[in-house]
């Protein structure tokens, strides 16, 4: 039987890389997946239980709800990368992707809902499972949405999550919300601790030891936890009315609709969605899998269609939309195991840690200049990263114009919201967001502008 060059690199390119210890079907002894699967997992906890923090803090949320919304993240996060390492039929990578809750949709969840409380919830939550099919339609119609979100279009709306986010960090920085109502914002007591937890991930990020730089952010937490507990801003009989177990409620806080928010949400789907496409294609290339031809393609819309279901599953279990973790991939390289039978034991771990309540309630007490000192480090590197994918393109006269009217809709709107306040609401809702806007401006710039040299 004969076979064309394409099939035969695939079946050949597999065996050219050797340096892994385990490549992507093998199974590590036990005790050796259960030592990489604490090392993920690690690296993953705090980016996954942030942006529940976050959008609790925005909308004004109590300590048992936020605590709720922690475990769930963290159910959902658990199921999503079992069924992305497992792979169901045509959901699914097959590989050792890990998912997570993503950060970009922190923005457009948090845009005019500010001390709304457990009502933004229904909204929120319903925008996000109606909104999740634009992942799953793009899986199907990859190779044409591939010509509309090129690499500097994706390169801005990363870089503007990134500063948008910023801003969310800043605040926590200085008390968040609550120090906004009460005067307290930016007292020294506030930026005295985020400096420490920011000047310890900082230190430890700079040493040579590959395991305090892993573990940097959860160290720098609890230095901040710590200081913060010796100076009496934490009080932990908050805790003394949690449950011994927490029970998963499928539509716990009901269902509502936004339009403005949904396009939003939708725009950022599509977005996340040419993410994915990134971090499976580096993920292949590190597990030493063909990065073209229908082999690599499968595994790329698998991973996209299980993006895009297990946000759909997040939204019925009271989480928000979740993603593929790229900071994984640097993982596997340093470790040498691709194997996505450790995917299990990370999933096992993450929905146990989602059944103790306890564990959530210990992040949802914690001050939000602790939480502010470590995301102001990580969303400044996902702003320098939408910069270095920039930075790799041709920067013509087209591109510069792109990036102009891009970042100056985008910003503009984030420092200046008020700008909107005389348009529909429907509009407001839509653009109210930077990253919404940045996004949809860089599409449309790049669609419509054409230089003649």
């Amino acid at each position: 039987m004969e076979i064309s060059k394409q099939e035969a690199d695939e079946i050949i390119q597999p065996i050219k890389k050797t340096d892994l210890i385990y490549q992507i079907e093998d199974r590590p002894p036990f005790k050796e997946a259960l030592f990489v699967a604490l090392q993920h997992l690690l690296a993953i906890f705090v980016a996954i239980i942030t942006p529940p923090l976050i959008i609790a803090g925005a909308l004004g949320l109590d300590t048992e709800t936020t605590a709720f919304l922690v475990s769930m993240a963290l159910l959902t996060s658990g199921v999503s990368t079992f069924v992305q390492c497992r792979r169901f039929g045509a959901v699914g990578s097959g590989l050792l992707c890990i998912q997570g809750t993503s950060f970009s949709f922190i923005g457009p969840l948090t845009a005019g809902f500010g001390g709304m409380g457990v009502a933004a919830l229904p909204i929120i939550f319903g925008v996000c499972m109606a909104a999740s099919p634009v992942e799953m339609i793009v899986s199907r119609l990859l190779k044409y949405t591939r010509k509309v979100i090129t690499p500097l279009v994706s390169g801005i709306v990363v870089t503007m999550i990134g500063l948008s986010l910023i801003k969310v960090a800043i605040i926590s920085c200085g008390g968040g919300f609550s120090a906004m109502e009460a005067g307290t914002m930016g007292s020294y007591q506030n930026l005295l601790l985020a400096g420490i937890v920011l000047l310890t991930i900082i230190l430890l990020n700079s040493v040579g030891n590959k395991y305090l730089r892993m573990g940097s952010i959860v160290i720098g937490l609890i230095v901040g936890y710590i200081i913060a507990y010796c100076m009496g801003m934490i009080d932990f009989s908050q805790l003394s009315g949690f449950g011994s177990i927490t029970v998963p409620v499928p539509f716990k806080y009901g269902l509502g609709f936004d339009v403005g928010v949904f396009i939003a949400i939708a725009l950022i789907y599509f977005i996340t969605s040419i993410e994915a496409y990134g971090d499976i294609t580096a993920n292949s290339m590190i597990g030493g899998e063909p990065i073209e031809g229908p082999k690599f393609m499968k595994r790329v819309q698998g991973g996209i269609l299980g993006d895009g279901i297990s946000s759909l599953f997040a939204g019925m279990f009271n989480a928000f939309p979740t993603s593929i973790f790229a900071q994984n991939n640097g993982l596997i390289q340093l470790t040498g195991v691709a194997s996505r039978y450790v995917g299990y034991y990370i999933a096992g771990f993450l929905v146990v840690l989602s059944a103790f309540p306890f564990i959530g309630g210990i992040f949802s007490i914690m001050p939000e200049p602790v939480l502010g000192g470590a995301t102001l480090l990580m969303f400044g590197t996902v702003a320098a990263s939408g910069i270095r994918i920039i930075a790799s393109q041709n920067i013509n006269r087209k591109a510069i114009l792109v990036l102009a009217v891009s970042f100056a809709c985008g910003l503009g709107v984030e420092l200046v919201p008020d700008i909107l306040s005389q348009t529909p609401a429907w509009f407001k809702g839509i653009f109210s967001s930077g990253i919404a806007t940045g996004g949809l401006i860089a599409i449309i710039a790049n669609l419509v502008i054409r230089i003649k040299e």
